[in-house]
Order: C-alpha cells, then sequence, then structure tokens
C-alpha cells in the first residue's frame, strides 16, 4: 500500500496515509513504513534521514487509521509546525463510526491516557471534568497519565439494515448467546466527527470506548464479541482524518485540507439505514 499524494509545494507534502501502513519505522516494525516510501520519494541517499530525523514527518496517525498527515520539506517550516501541533493550534477532525446510540449530539471527553499492561496498549488512567454521552459509567485506574481532550458532534444516527443484520448473522453461524449480545449492542450506531485537542496514542479510540461507543472494526479495543461481527461488513477500522489545517509561518494563510472517505468506508456504510 502506498501513500496518496494531496498537496505538495516547496514547503509542504500533504499525504493521503491508507489503513494499515505504519507511519514511523521502529526496531520492531520489519515491513515498509510510510517514512520508507517518503525516503523513496525525496530520493534520499543511504543513512540520510532528513529533516527531523524522521524525513520531515510532523506528526503520526495510527497504523489502522487513514487521511491526512503533514510532512515538512525545510528545517523552518517542520519547527514551525512543530510548535503548532504542541500549542494545540493545529485543526484536526476525523470521521469515526461507533456502537451504540449516542444520547447528546456534542461532546467532550477530558481524561488522562496511560499504557495498560503490554503490546502497546493504552487506556483512561485518570478522569477528571467529564461530559458527554455516558460518561457517568467511565472506571479509571488512578494513576500516572499524560492529559488527553477529544471533542465530538454526531453527524448522523444509523441502523443496521434488518436483512443484512440476518444475513450476517446465518452466514457467521453465531451461537444463540452471541446472536443476543449482537441483538443489543450490533444494530445501532453514530457516525461522528472528532476533534482532537491533544494528540496521545490511541487518544480517539480509547476515549470513545471509556464512554461506551467503540470505533467499528477496533482490533484493540472493541469487545471480543463485536469485533469479528464488525469485521465481516467492514474490514477495516472505521476511523480516518479528514480535515486539516495549520500555518507554514507566522506570515503566510493558513492551508487546510479536506479529504472525503475512502471507498472501503463508503461501502461499509450502505449496510446501514
Amino acid at each position: 500500500m502506498k501513500f496518496g499524494k494531496v498537496f505538495e509545494d516547496e514547503n509542504v507534502l500533504v499525504v493521503n496515509k491508507p489503513s494499515g501502513l505504519v507511519v514511523n519505522r521502529s526496531e520492531t516494525t520489519r515491513e515498509e513504513t510510510l517514512q520508507d516510501q517518503l525516503s523513496d520519494y525525496f530520493q534520499l541517499s543511504k543513512g540520510d534521514l532528513g529533516i527531523g530525523d524522521r524525513v520531515g514527518i510532523v506528526h503520526r496517525l495510527d497504523r489502522e487509521t487513514s487521511g491526512l498527515l503533514v510532512v515538512a520539506k525545510k528545517q523552518k517550516v517542520f519547527d514551525f509546525l512543530q510548535k503548532q501541533f504542541k500549542a494545540r493550534n493545529v485543526k484536526k477532525e476525523y470521521i469515526a463510526l461507533v456502537h451504540g446510540e449516542v444520547k447528546n449530539d456534542t461532546g467532550s471527553i477530558t481524561a488522562q491516557i496511560g499504557r495498560i499492561g503490554k503490546f502497546g496498549k493504552f487506556g483512561i488512567v485518570h478522569k477528571s471534568n467529564l461530559r458527554g454521552s455516558r460518561i457517568n459509567n467511565l472506571v479509571g485506574l488512578e494513576s500516572g497519565g499524560r492529559d488527553s481532550v477529544t471533542r465530538y458532534e454526531v453527524i448522523k444516527e444509523h441502523k443496521f439494515d434488518d436483512k443484512k443484520f440476518e444475513n450476517i448473522l446465518h452466514e457467521k453461524n453465531f451461537t444463540k448467546s452471541r446472536i443476543n449480545y449482537l441483538n443489543n449492542h450490533g444494530r445501532e450506531y453514530a457516525l461522528l466527527k472528532i476533534m482532537p485537542l491533544t494528540g496521545r496514542t490511541h487518544q480517539i479510540r480509547v476515549h470513545l470506548k471509556s464512554i461506551g461507543h467503540p470505533v467499528v472494526s477496533d482490533r484493540i479495543y472493541s469487545p471480543t464479541k463485536l469485533l469479528k461481527f464488525d469485521l465481516s461488513w467492514c474490514p477495516r477500522l472505521f476511523l480516518h482524518a479528514s480535515f486539516l489545517g495549520f500555518k507554514i509561518s507566522k506570515t503566510k494563510s493558513p492551508l487546510s485540507f479536506r479529504l472525503d472517505l475512502p471507498k472501503e468506508l463508503k461501502s461499509a456504510i450502505l449496510n446501514l439505514s
């Protein structure tokens, strides 16, 4: 899978990262990464790590998340963009399809996120000033973590098409207990616009799970009883970075980009009414 070019000038390259592509190289990553692809794109010599020692990559997206990502082509632009991200001045929007009926049209989740156990899993480790759907049901561990804030708006409420729902249950030959569970938890959905004010690892996924609305086809954070059903009609995480707005200097006008849902997510949502 290769990145798509959305925009390029002398200062930045804005790319569409496909789901499944890891952004940065690491000792544990053996597959080709976005960083590798950008090294080839910029024709860097072997051993040249490029701007910021990561080919100008200013921020990252989870492996399973698709969408917009900005790459700096000059050191001063890289430094300026990093300051913007740190100051929370970059505008980011995501589209997510989540399980359940979201009671409030808008909401905000403020909580500390930290590593939970092994294997790169994260969770809420401290909660404060929480507002939104089913927040009172949140259970967290009172220990260290990093502050994180996510806002959301409901775009549209959905229900699984009855005929398609029954067809999947029949094809997968689920047990009676699983069918009962899916009837209660697999029929209602909400399409959300997500606006993270911070950029913690797995932030959106962890926050949405914490209020009882896991993202569809989330292999890490979805309940096991839902995941097999999800993957039967949505083969990847339904989370897409759809908007990115930033400045490259104090004097230049802001740049902004919007990216439609990829075809596999558009196809998945056709199962819903």
